[in-house]
């Protein structure tokens, strides 16, 4: 069949790959001129590990394995450590692999098939779905299609298209996200902090030579232009105007002059469908379990396999294998979706109160654990 996928993130790359080693014709269409590598370390957790395996990939991508989280320690404002990250909670097993994105999307890129290819500086404009899929891209071209796929991410412009506004699927948790590279002056030190105050968070992440800003905020819904970086800059700092403790003066002003400064909401995308017709959705499009679940990457890779496994199973019924697909999926889904609130309460406490209530049982967890090995 020839596919167009909207997207070349994780969950575009995964599905271009499946499909086209399945003898598809397909197309990865980006609004972007380049892949996008930066971000913080990810994670492949569970039935993930599986997926990359049949891709054939679990090797490479186990050598790009880093440490971040378990080097990771909650610290005081005197930047003291007073408990570490609870690895043995947020990991579904030793199996799991943290890698950077940018590793992931390399790894991915270099693997698509000579049927799959990537079209920058473009993107969907209108759909028209009859027997097969019309497209009129941006660009001002128009094709058809067999199929496409939604893989645009939390706002995904197939999506909005196809099923509707983002509001009627989007549930807002109550906490934003930015990420700042760091300068080499702020970069010291080589220990990864996470620091606290209600409801705040801000944190420095080092990584293979790198080093960026993390900063969580619990807040409403927020009404703020999504490619308006300044504005968001100013939000970011508004949230923190009352709080000079521990670094996160110097942390804001990163921000400030970052010019590839990231800011987001933790919000999650709860679908009854994630297809209608000739057109599906994977990854984040149609199932975003915001990053405070840790699985967002694991999902993207999943649904890429799966679908393109049942794709492969139903031959030319498409209506057949997108049922199988959302089937086989729903569960993984649903089980990340519902883990966002450990999540949050752990990495922003909303009082004083919780954040040391936090800190005595990540304590007593240790203590426990380190108890328990001595014994053995």
């Amino acid at each position: 069949m020839k596919i167009l996928v909207s997207g070349a993130g994780i969950a575009g790359l995964a599905s271009a790959l499946e499909l086209g080693r399945r003898g598809h014709d397909v197309t990865v269409v980006e609004a972007a001129r380049q892949l996008r590598r930066t971000g913080t370390p990810i994670d492949i957790r569970g039935p993930a590990i599986e997926a990359v395996d049949r891709m054939g990939l679990l090797a490479q991508l186990q050598r790009h394995r880093v440490r971040m989280s378990e080097d990771t320690h909650f610290v005081d404002s005197a930047g003291e450590p007073v408990a570490r990250i609870p690895m043995a909670e947020i990991s579904d097993s030793a199996d799991d692999i943290e890698l950077l994105r940018a590793d992931l999307v390399r790894v991915l890129a270099a693997a698509l098939p000579d049927a799959a290819a990537i079209r920058f500086g473009d993107s969907i404009e209108q759909l028209s779905d009859d027997d097969s899929v019309e497209v009129r891209f941006a660009s001002g071209r128009t094709e058809r299609y067999d199929l496409v796929l939604g893989a645009d991410g939390q706002h995904s412009a197939v999506r909005g298209l196809v099923f509707g506004p983002e509001h009627d699927y989007a549930r807002h948790l109550g906490v934003y996200f930015a990420l700042a590279e760091l300068p080499a002056a702020a970069r010291v030190g080589d220990a990864n902090s996470i620091y606290n105050v209600p409801g705040r968070m801000v944190g420095i992440f080092r990584y293979q030579g790198k080093a960026v800003a993390n900063f969580q905020f619990r807040s409403d819904v927020l009404d703020y232009d999504h490619a308006d970086r300044e504005a968001q800059k100013q939000i970011l700092v508004e949230a923190f105007a009352e709080h000079r403790s521990w670094r996160i003066p110097e942390l804001l002003d990163a921000a400030r002059a970052d010019p590839g400064f990231y800011f987001t909401s933790a919000s999650q995308i709860r679908m009854p469908a994630w297809h209608c017709g000739r057109v599906a959705l994977v990854g984040d499009a149609g199932y975003c379990p915001a990053y405070l679940s840790g699985r967002g990457t694991s999902l993207a890779l999943t649904g890429a396999h799966i679908l393109a496994e049942e794709l492969e199973l139903a031959g030319a019924d498409h209506t057949a294998a997108f049922a199988r697909y959302e089937a086989r999926q729903r569960p993984y889904v649903t089980f990340a979706q519902e883990r966002v609130g450990s999540g949050r309460d752990r990495i922003v406490p909303a009082t004083w109160a919780a954040i040391a209530a936090r800190n005595a049982a990540l304590r007593a967890s240790t203590a426990s654990a380190a108890a328990e090995t001595a014994q053995r």
